[in-house]
């Protein structure tokens, strides 16, 4: 750590500032509701003196400033006042915002410049549940490492990502597969690498976080135009491109290298690009750990706006994932059993779309079309390392979405209203080979036992489709919220899944405003999500698809929640919430419900399903949130839960994802010279997890690398709770037309010890190059002559990381 502070010290020596130097803020200005742009609006600047400018009649603004952080407020006649905090001016890039104003509907008033809570991230659709983090929080978070899937576990009601190889989103109790994503109107369903197929976690975030103007989470009242959440959906607005020069940003972080450019195509179009290469083999083959992680991610932006009324956007995003492992420079037990359990993974994805949107009278439409595929490769051998002996596992999936949607957008007198429907063509295969037990033999070498093996190949293709409704407005001079809607969908592929009322799911929010400071609000909705296609595609020994009569699974929320907005840099909210799952799938091998097996859950699909599991999650969150005034800024969230789900024998018992409770904070201090510092604190109760079936493991360990659990003490074992307190440091250096920002991260600081499962394995001899046996002989297929050992570690792992920004 002494060294990193003495470099980056001589760093802040080496270079030498530019007075008066400048940066340049761009925006534009829009009504929420129908994106119409806003001209002659009031922008301020607030430093220690205030600026004023007016934007023009496209609603854009362009304003130089001296570097530094400032204060934006933006007026309109008849609009809420927006406020804006800790904007960072910089000398490299330009400082874009997109600004969307909310009418104001007083109808005692004709006119009026309404001050609104410009720091609440509620809106008419969504009046409780909702919390929104904008770039800067993105960037300056602690520990992240420009990752929105670590970003956003800040938030109420959120977490996971509480092991190094896993960043699964756990949103108020419920699995990752149950969260939706979409980025600027254009579902992504694959967020990070090395990505769980059927679910959303993964090893780390695949988005590029320099391109994000704010990212919004949903929890409940959902929008009624997204389909397939559970938990909750994730809108992510991405900034335009630079209207008026070529520029660009180069970044170093502690496990990858990142490069961006953006600029003008023409006067009426702007492009976004970036490319990013992860490094992590090359530090962990330098450290002697026998895991290696490659990946690649791709992600681009073209806007073009072809005249005042029509905007145009082209996205698109993909990543290259390969996971291998090499012979490390010292056996242990622990790397023994990673290069038997942890199989060789081949992994590809991307997702390109566009989106039309067309400005209608009080309104306007929107269509968007988009493709997205992914491949997942994975094998395993007897040595994987060598990728010798047996082949015991592999298996090759695709799974691809072409969609098409249309949504209608309108605000007439007061009413917001909104409709539209959707058409998905889906293709999913997978050609599976397992075995199961391999081949037994005497002591003479002859067979007694030959190996089980299990072989299919599986193919589906079809069309889904939904349609949906959603109404809001205010009564009473804005004192009350009524936002209700609807929404069905179908399939063409489940025995009843073109029943358009199997799933019509209504929901309704209502919100009262108590006086300028306080609101309640409460909400009431039914959801569905379709099983995951690694589910559906299964065929049975006979070639059957064996699961064509799975239902939707649904869920009902209920929520109330308390509002308190003292100021406009200032919100503290309380929720309490509760969900209601059935439908949901159950292996009819194990009788197990898929929300009790998580991570283990491969995603393979080689088992029939029943829709009878059910479930339910209840709790209590509150969060606070304080922009940043003068130099600090926190946010402070807890969260009180319980999530259980039953199976075949219907008892509940707790879920995978059931930690209990959830605390996190993170505080932001800014100091003169462009000197930053953060900290981020997580504390989580243990996940819970399930004992090993000492006899099962024995036997099939061989074959699996792995111990088999014990289901009938389904999660009745917890780990060790969890915390990590990670330090970060920000010095920025301005100088003529470039900017440069060198930083200090620091994981888990307090070197508390992480704990991870339980892993089984056989014990192993003096020099770790055979099992140990009880007879002298080399170990059987069965185990039988194993010694069996359960490894119990808890890593005390600081991650120092330095890091460059370098834009130009």
């Amino acid at each position: 750590m002494k060294q990193l502070l003495l470099l980056l010290g001589f760093l802040a020596g080496c270079f030498t500032l530019h007075a008066q130097v400048s940066g340049i803020l761009s925006g534009t200005i829009k009504d929420k509701n129908t994106q119409q742009t806003i001209g002659g609006a009031t922008v301020s600047v607030y430093r220690q003196d205030s600026l004023q400018m007016v934007s023009d009649k496209d609603g854009q603004f362009t304003i130089a400033l001296a570097v530094g952080k400032y204060n934006v407020s933006v007026a309109a006649i008849g609009y809420e006042t927006v406020n804006l905090y800790n904007i960072n001016i910089n000398s490299g890039n330009a400082k874009l915002l997109s600004i969307e104003m909310q009418q104001s509907f007083n109808e005692l008033t004709a006119v009026v410049v309404r001050t609104g809570r410009s720091v609440r991230a509620t809106d008419m659709i969504t009046p409780l549940s909702t919390q929104k983090l904008t770039s800067e929080e993105i960037l300056m978070n602690p520990g992240g490492n420009f990752d929105i899937s670590k970003v956003i576990q800040v938030l109420p009601g959120v977490s996971g990502g509480f092991s190094a190889s896993r960043n699964d989103i756990i949103v108020r109790g419920g699995g990752p597969s149950e969260n939706v994503y979409y980025l600027d109107g254009i579902e992504i369903p694959v967020l990070n690498h090395f990505q769980t197929q059927g679910a959303s976690g993964g090893a780390t975030g695949i988005l590029n976080s320099a391109f994000i103007n704010d990212v919004q989470l949903t929890a409940s009242a959902f929008n009624s135009k997204y389909d397939n959440a559970l938990a909750s959906t994730f809108v992510i607005r991405q900034r335009n491109g630079n209207s008026e020069k070529h520029s660009g940003n180069i970044r170093l972080s502690g496990s990858e290298f990142a490069a961006a450019l953006e600029g003008p195509i023409n006067k009426k179009t702007t492009y976004l690009a970036s490319v990013r290469r992860s490094y992590l083999k090359y530090l962990f083959q330098l450290v002697g750990t026998p895991i290696r992680p490659d990946y690649w991610d791709f992600q681009y932006k073209v806007n073009h706006k072809p005249n005042k009324k029509t905007e145009i956007n082209f996205i698109g995003l993909g990543a290259i994932d390969e996971f291998f492992l090499a012979r490390p420079k010292k056996i242990k037990p622990e790397s023994e059993y990673i290069n038997r359990a942890n199989p060789l993974i081949d992994q590809w994805n991307y997702t390109v779309g566009v989106s039309v949107k067309r400005l209608v009278e009080d309104g306007f439409v929107t269509v968007a079309a988009s493709r997205n595929m992914f491949y997942n490769g994975i094998r395993r051998y007897e040595n994987n390392i060598d990728k010798s002996g047996n082949l015991l596992f592999n298996s090759k999936s695709h799974e691809t979405e072409n969609k098409i949607r249309i949504d209608v957008d309108k605000m007439i007198n007061g009413w917001k209203y909104s409709y539209g429907a959707a058409l998905q063509y889906v293709k999913y295969d997978a050609d599976v080979f397992n075995t199961l037990l391999q081949e037994l033999k005497d002591a003479s070498g002859n067979v007694i036992r030959p190996a089980t093996t299990l072989q299919t190949e599986n193919r589906i293709s079809f069309y889904k489709t939904g349609f949906y409704a959603h109404l809001s407005r205010y009564f009473f001079q804005e004192r009350l919220l009524l936002s209700g809607g609807f929404r069905s969908d179908m399939n063409s592929f489940t025995e009843n899944g073109m029943d358009p009322l199997a799933t019509l799911s209504p929901r309704l929010s209502a919100s009262w405003s108590i006086n300028d400071q306080w609101n309640v609000s409460a909400s009431v909705g039914s959801y569905y999500k379709l099983p995951p296609y690694t589910a559906l595609g299964y065929q049975n020994t006979a070639g059957a698809l064996a699961n064509k009569n799975l239902e939707y699974i649904h869920a009902v929320h209920y929520t109330v929640g308390l509002q308190y907005l003292p100021r406009n840099d200032f919100r503290l909210t309380a929720e309490a919430f509760y969900k209601d799952y059935d439908q949901y799938p159950v292996s009819n091998v194990t009788g197990i419900s898929l929300a009790n097996v998580g991570t283990d859950f491969n995603a393979i699909g080689n088992e029939k399903y029943s829709s009878s599991g059910k479930g339910r999650v209840y709790g209590l969150e509150v969060y606070a949130q304080q922009k940043m005034i003068k130099n600090l800024f926190y946010v402070a969230s807890a969260t009180v839960y319980k999530s259980e789900f039953a199976g075949s024998d219907n008892k509940y018992v707790s879920s995978t994802w059931d930690y209990g409770y959830v605390l996190s904070t993170t505080v932001g201090l800014s100091f003169k010279k462009n000197w930053e510092i953060g900290l981020k604190y997580r504390l989580a109760g243990g996940q819970p997890y399930s004992p090993y079936d000492l006899t099962a493991s024995r036997q099939y360990y061989l074959s699996t690398g792995k111990g088999v659990y014990d289901y009938s003490l389904l999660n009745t074992e917890r780990l060790k709770p969890f915390q990590q307190l990670d330090l970060r440091v920000d010095k920025k250096y301005n100088f003529k037309k470039t900017s440069l920002t060198v930083y200090l991260d620091f994981q888990n600081i307090l070197a508390y010890k992480t704990p991870s499962f339980p892993k089984y394995t056989f014990e192993r001899n003096a020099d770790n190059t055979a099992f140990v046996t009880t007879d002298g002989n080399p170990v059987a297929a069965d185990g039988s002559n194993a010694i069996p050992v359960i490894l119990q570690s808890a890593d005390a792992t600081v991650v120092p990381a330095i890091g460059f920004i370098f834009e130009f």
